[in-house]
């Protein structure tokens, strides 16, 4: 398994794989796992690389992102998303970063979410901490696949889109990696960008109604343990002017308390 290769994991819903490819500007060898309705697979070669295709009747983006990791034969896997479009020159930035951090296991990249949904933005080279990883999604993570597998790390199956609880497997991937003693850091080279999604209805975010205060409650139980209750609070407190709108702060915090409890 060379370093060398590179294979990008995008986890997909309903897409017409070819057209996908060209939307995101594939320049490497991929993966698309494709959750619709039938059970296939195809290959095609895309910019002169081969793009693998798993059709699959099922749903999660943790059992999405896993069957693709369980198939990559690559020495890096770039996880991504089906709104992902890359920036020419990716894979030798990627490279190129990956040669410069040998000690690294897995390397954050920047790449630029439209702004509404915008958690971090990497403006140095930095160690990435228990105190910090909570902002980074799962498709700024690229990856030495030999690191994950010897960690034995997975996404989890109970959380994110198409799953129990609305959204988290990516802080808990993060936080399972941390767990296994993987060197994590992140960078500031840009790889690519978030296209602005036309069908709002097609992310997990249904806004901040019972559900999300629940689930993210669930979600705190697994990430902080025994802090999971004042970080909780810390939240709700930072956020409060966009979240708590509809759901006043006392009972948003209620419902991520019984979340905790409940987990």
């Amino acid at each position: 398994m060379s370093d060398k290769k590179i294979e990008v994991l995008v986890a997909a819903v309903d897409e017409n794989p070819v057209m996908l490819a060209e939307h995101m500007n594939l320049q490497t060898e991929a993966i698309i796992c494709n959750q619709c309705h039938l059970y296939a697979y195809e290959q095609f070669e895309h910019n002169g690389r081969m793009v693998r295709v798993f059709s699959l009747d099922e749903r999660g983006v943790g059992l999405n992102r896993n069957t693709a990791l369980q198939r990559t034969d690559a020495g890096i896997c770039v996880f991504s998303d089906e709104d992902i479009v890359y920036d020419d020159g990716y894979e030798q930035k990627i490279l190129d970063e990956f040669r410069k951090n040998p000690k690294a296991d897995v390397l954050m990249f920047n790449v630029w979410a439209v702004e509404e949904r915008r958690t971090y933005e990497n403006t140095r080279h930095k160690r990435v901490h228990w105190y910090n990883y909570g902002r980074y999604p799962t498709y700024s993570m690229c990856a030495r696949t030999e690191s994950l597998r010897k960690a034995n790390v997975s996404f989890s199956l109970l959380f994110g889109g198409g799953a129990r609880y609305s959204n988290g497997e990516d802080s808990l991937f993060i936080h399972d990696c941390l767990k296994a003693g993987l060197a994590i850091y992140a960078t500031p080279v840009s790889i690519g960008h978030e296209s602005k999604r036309e069908d709002a209805g097609s992310t997990w975010f249904e806004g901040y109604n019972e559900k999300f205060f629940y689930d993210r409650g669930v979600l705190y139980h697994y990430l902080y343990g025994c802090m999971a209750r004042p970080l909780a609070l810390r939240f709700l407190c930072k956020h409060r002017s966009a979240m708590c709108r509809t759901i006043p702060l006392t009972k948003a915090y209620a419902l991520m308390k019984k979340g905790i409890r409940e987990a």
